[in-house]
C-alpha cells in the first residue's frame, strides 16, 4: 500500500499509466513521445521528425500494415474438420497477418497463452514481405508457388524480417488477455532484435524471461566458430504481473525431494519461522516481533508458561530479527510450529505442506532448461511415431513437453484459449490434446498457417503433403485418436476436432466504381451488385464473414431455421443469442413470426437485400424495438 502524502489524486500520473497500458509502444524510456502518439491515431509523421533511435527500412510501413483493414474472409471448410458440430478447437488456413487482422473482433482480449515458433532467418528459411497495396492477390501468389529464402547477401536481411514480425506482433497483443502471455521461440540471429521489437511493442516493464533452451546437446557442426547447442524462449506478458505469475506446480520428483516428512495432512517440510533476509527486523516490522514459549520436549506457545523458554527472533550476532507470521496468525495455527535447539538456542519452525486448499505447491522456472524432454530430437521423435516414419516428414518440430510447461507457467484454465499462428507442424495443438487428457486442462486451440507448399522431391511430398497446413491436419488427427486410446474418456470428455477456415477474399461484390462509357458494362456491374454474393460463395461463407466482423466466436453452433418460408440462421449458446438472416425481400410477417418462434433471440442481422424498400426495414426495425430487440445490418 502506498504511503499517503496529504496530497490529492494525480489524475495526470493516472492518465498516464492508461495510455501506458494501452499503447506502451509510445513510451521512450518512461516518457510520451508525442510523435509516436500521433502515429498511433493514423497521423503521418515525417520519418525525419522521429525522436526514437531504433529504426530501419520499412518501419513506418510495417506500423501501417498493421493498422489496415483486412478486405478477406474466413471461409468454413467441413469436409477437412474433425467433429465440426462440437469442438472448440480451430485450424486456419491463411496468411497470419491477415488472419490476425479478422480475429480481432471476435478474440479481443481473449487469448491467455500464444506460442510461436516464426522464421529463424538463418538465411535458409524464408522471409516474406508483405503487400500493402494488395494483400490478399498476395497471399495468393505466395501460395501458389515455393516461398524464397532470405539470404544475408539480400541486402535487407534484418529489415525483412522486421518488417514481417513488426505488424504481426502488434496485432497479436491486441488478442492476448490483460493477464495473457507470448512465448515465442528465437535463436541468435535475430534475439537482440527481437528484444527490442518486444519491448516497444509490449513495454520493457512486461518482460518475463529470456529461457536459454539446451535443444541439441551435440551442436550444430556446420557452425563456423562454435557449434551452437541451445536457442532462447522469449515471453512477455500484455500488463504487469504479480511476483510468481508463471510459477509452475510441483512434480511428484520436487515433492519427495522438497518434503521429506509426512503425517495425516500429507508431505510437508520445516521452514524457519524467523525471517531469513536482514532487511526485515524489529526496526521496521515491529508488530512481528514478540515472544515464544517453548517448553524442552519443543512443544511451543504463545502463553507464558513457568520453566518455559521465551524465544525472540534474534540472530546469533545480536540483531533483532522479525517473525514471518503475525500474532494472530500464530494462535490460529500453532499446531503447526515446532522447536529445535540449534547450537545451544531454540528456532521456531513451521510446517509448510505441498499440498495446501487444494492446490499443489508451485516453484519458479529457472532460466535455463537442459532437460532430455525438451530436446529438438525428442520433438522428432513424437513426430515420426505419429506418422510411422523414420524420414523427416517434418523438419525440426519442437518437443510436446516443452509446450505443455510454457502452457502452465501462463496459469491457463477450464476455457482459456491458446493461440499459435505459425503453427507448422501444429505441436502445440498436440500439447494442448494432452494437457486437456492427463491433466484436465480443458483448454480449445488455435492453429494459424500459411499453406506452404512443400518442395518437390522433399520426404514430406514423396509421403503425399502438398503443403504444411496438410501435415498439420493431419497430425492433430492422429494426435488426437492416439491420445483417446490413452485415456479413460469419452469423445464427450475430451475434444480432438477442429474447424477449418480458409483465408479468401471476402464474400461479398465489391462496387466496381472505376469510371465506364460502356452502357452493357455498367448494366452488368448492377446486375452483379444484386447478385451481392461471389460466384460459387454460399449463404453459410456469409454467416461466417458476419461472425467475424461482428465479433462472434467462430466455433459457436450455427443452425439453419426456416420460418414462415424465411430461411435464416441461428447462432447460439449461453452468451449468445443471435440470427442471421440474408434471404431477399422478406416480409412483415416473417419477421413477426420469428419473434414469436424463436423469443430466445436478441440480436437480428439483417442483410440489405432483405428489405424491398426504406419502408419495410424502418417497419422492421420498429416491430424489433418494440419488442426490446437489437438489430444490426450487414
Amino acid at each position: 500500500m502506498d504511503k499517503m502524502d496529504g496530497k490529492s489524486t494525480d489524475f495526470t500520473q493516472t492518465n498516464i499509466e492508461q495510455l501506458k497500458t494501452l499503447f506502451p509502444e509510445v513510451f521512450i524510456e518512461g516518457k510520451i513521445d508525442f510523435e509516436r502518439l500521433r502515429e498511433v491515431f493514423g497521423e503521418h509523421v515525417d520519418e525525419r521528425a522521429e525522436s526514437y533511435t531504433w529504426k530501419w527500412k520499412g518501419k513506418q510501413e510495417a506500423i501501417k500494415i498493421a493498422r489496415k483493414p483486412s478486405m478477406g474472409t474466413l471461409r468454413p471448410c467441413v469436409e477437412e474438420s474433425k467433429d465440426w458440430e462440437v469442438t472448440e478447437n480451430l485450424y486456419i488456413e491463411g496468411d497470419n497477418l491477415e488472419v490476425l487482422k479478422l480475429l480481432q473482433s471476435a478474440y479481443l482480449n481473449s487469448i491467455k497463452m500464444m506460442y510461436i515458433d516464426p522464421p529463424y532467418n538463418t538465411g535458409n528459411d524464408f522471409v516474406y514481405e508483405d503487400d500493402f497495396v494488395d494483400s490478399l492477390g498476395h497471399y495468393k501468389e505466395i501460395t501458389s508457388q515455393a516461398l524464397k529464402t532470405n539470404p544475408e547477401t539480400a541486402g535487407r536481411y534484418h529489415t525483412n524480417w522486421l518488417n514481417m514480425m513488426y505488424p504481426r506482433l502488434k496485432l497479436a497483443r491486441n488478442l492476448l488477455k490483460k493477464e495473457g502471455l507470448i512465448f515465442i521461440a528465437i535463436d541468435e540471429h535475430e534475439i537482440s532484435n527481437l528484444r527490442k521489437l518486444c519491448d516497444e511493442i509490449f513495454g520493457e516493464e512486461c518482460f518475463i524471461a529470456q529461457i536459454s533452451l539446451l535443444c541439441n546437446p551435440k551442436g550444430r557442426s556446420q557452425d563456423m566458430y562454435v557449434a551452437t547447442c541451445h536457442e532462447y524462449i522469449l515471453c512477455y506478458s500484455k500488463s504487469i504481473l504479480p511476483k510468481g505469475a508463471v510459477s509452475i506446480e510441483k512434480t511428484d520428483d520436487d515433492i519427495k525431494n522438497d518434503y521429506p516428512l509426512e503425517d495425516k495432512n500429507g508431505r510437508y517440510r520445516e521452514l524457519e519461522l524467523r525471517n531469513t533476509h536482514r532487511e526485515f527486523g524489529r526496526h521496521n516490522r515491529p508488530n512481528l516481533f514478540y515472544p515464544f514459549y517453548v517448553a524442552e520436549n519443543g512443544i511451543v506457545s504463545l502463553t507464558q508458561t513457568e520453566n518455559w523458554t521465551p524465544v525472540y527472533p534474534i540472530w546469533e550476532d545480536g540483531f533483532n530479527g522479525c517473525w514471518t507470521w503475525g500474532q494472530d496468525n500464530a494462535i490460529e495455527n500453532i499446531n503447526l510450529l515446532s522447536s529445535k535447539k540449534v547450537n545451544g538456542g531454540w528456532k521456531i519452525y513451521r510446517k509448510s505442506y505441498a499440498m495446501q486448499d487444494g492446490e499443489i505447491a508451485k516453484k519458479q522456472v529457472k532460466s535455463i532448461w537442459t532437460e532430455k524432454e525438451y530436446y529438438t530430437e525428442k520433438g522428432q521423435a513424437t513426430f515420426n511415431a505419429l506418422f510411422g516414419t523414420k524420414e523427416k516428414i517434418f523438419q525440426s518440430p519442437k518437443s510436446v513437453d516443452l509446450i505443455k510447461v510454457l502452457i502452465k507457467m501462463s496459469q491457463a484454465k477450464r476455457g482459456d484459449i491458446v493461440l499459435d499462428f505459425f503453427s507448422g507442424s501444429a505441436t502445440t495443438a498436440h500439447a494442448v490434446m494432452q494437457l486437456n487428457a492427463m491433466d484436465g486442462f480443458k483448454l480449445s486451440f488455435i492453429m494459424v498457417q500459411l499453406p506452404e507448399q512443400t518442395e518437390d522431391g522433399s520426404e514430406a511430398y514423396k509421403a503425399g503433403y502438398k503443403n504444411i497446413c496438410e501435415i498439420g491436419k493431419e497430425r492433430i488427427r492422429r494426435a488426437g485418436e492416439k491420445i483417446k486410446a490413452s485415456v479413460a474418456m469419452t469423445s464427450t470428455d475430451l475434444d480432438t476436432g477442429f474447424k477449418v477456415f480458409k483465408l479468401d477474399s471476402s464474400n461479398l461484390k465489391m462496387w466496381d466504381n472505376s469510371p465506364s462509357s460502356n452502357e452493357a458494362e455498367v448494366a452488368m456491374r448492377i446486375q452483379e451488385s444484386i447478385l451481392y454474393l461471389v460466384e460459387d460463395r454460399r449463404d453459410i461463407d456469409v454467416v461466417y464473414e458476419i461472425m467475424l466482423k461482428f465479433g462472434l466466436p467462430l466455433t459457436l453452433p450455427v443452425k439453419e431455421v426456416t420460418v414462415k418460408g424465411t430461411t435464416a440462421y441461428i447462432i447460439s449458446n449461453l452468451a449468445y443469442n443471435v440470427l442471421v438472416c440474408l434471404q431477399p425481400r422478406i416480409t412483415l410477417e416473417s419477421v413477426e413470426a420469428m419473434l414469436i418462434d424463436l423469443p430466445m433471440i436478441g440480436t437480428f442481422i439483417f442483410a440489405d437485400k432483405c428489405f424491398t424498400d426504406a419502408n419495410a426495414l424502418i417497419n422492421t426495425q420498429e416491430i424489433l424495438k418494440k419488442s426490446e430487440r437489437k438489430m444490426k445490418l450487414f
